[in-house]
């Protein structure tokens, strides 16, 4: 019997490093190709294995100006570290009642 399981790996660090040189920001969790910084603010998600292109979701929570200032500081950030990131939208994070689980709804 052979079973075969690929395992994906990111470039963690290089998400972390633009994270806090942008917004002063570490990342709270990561699971398989999103990341979420701390506070929930924003998830940033690996678009390819090169860790080169990247999508930005930003919590419903935010203010728009807050938004739009993390957001450009983060495509700058990226852009000097060649690399890309795209907004996507925005997301509500909500807490399962009774469980330690989440539910993500994406607004593209």
């Amino acid at each position: 019997m052979n079973i075969h399981n690929d395992v994906e790996f990111y470039e963690l660090e290089k998400v972390r490093f633009i994270t806090k040189d942008a917004c002063g920001l570490d990342i709270a969790y990561a699971y398989e190709d999103m990341v979420f910084s701390e506070q929930g603010i924003f998830i940033v998600q690996f678009l390819d294995k090169k860790s080169t292109q990247f999508a930005c979701w930003f919590n419903a929570d935010i203010s728009e100006d807050d938004e739009i200032k993390m957001f450009d500081s983060l495509a700058k950030t990226a852009s000097l570290n060649n690399a890309s990131i795209t907004y996507k939208g925005r997301f509500i994070m909500n807490q399962k009642e009774g469980k330690e689980e989440i539910d993500i709804q994406f607004d593209n």
